[in-house]
């Protein structure tokens, strides 16, 4: 069974940061890529960052480019995302997700996704 749980969700000041964590059990982390995407109160869900299964790329949505860094440990079995420089603007729910293929901005065409963990940026 494929299990995607994430943590390190939170409130934090504009300006702050967060380490958001996936943890994948039931799928060959080392042979999926991986990607995180956010869900605003009212709106579409969207790409935030997706990385290769070698770790080798990377991509970011323009809105989060130079402020987030996705990072993997297939080791561990787990995919990060680093998100400095925080915005009210980010405030949402935030997915990990897996696909088989390659990664796409298209959040229909994932595999598999965890339950989300909210973060919420505000003085």
């Amino acid at each position: 069974q494929v299990q995607l749980v994430e943590s390190g969700g939170g409130l934090v000041q504009p300006g702050g940061s967060l380490r958001l964590s996936c943890a994948v059990t039931g799928v060959i982390l080392s042979t999926s890529h991986m990607g995180w995407f956010r869900q605003a109160p009212g709106k579409e869900r969207e790409f935030v960052a997706g990385i290769s299964w070698r770790g080798s790329s990377t991509y970011y949505a323009d809105s989060v480019k130079g402020r987030f860094t996705i990072s993997r440990d297939n080791a561990k079995s787990t995919v990060y995302v680093q998100m400095n420089s925080l915005k009210p603007e980010d405030t949402a729910v935030y997915y990990c997700a897996a696909r088989r293929t390659r990664v796409v901005e298209s959040p229909t065409s994932w595999d598999y996704w965890g339950q989300g963990t909210q973060v919420t940026v505000s003085s």
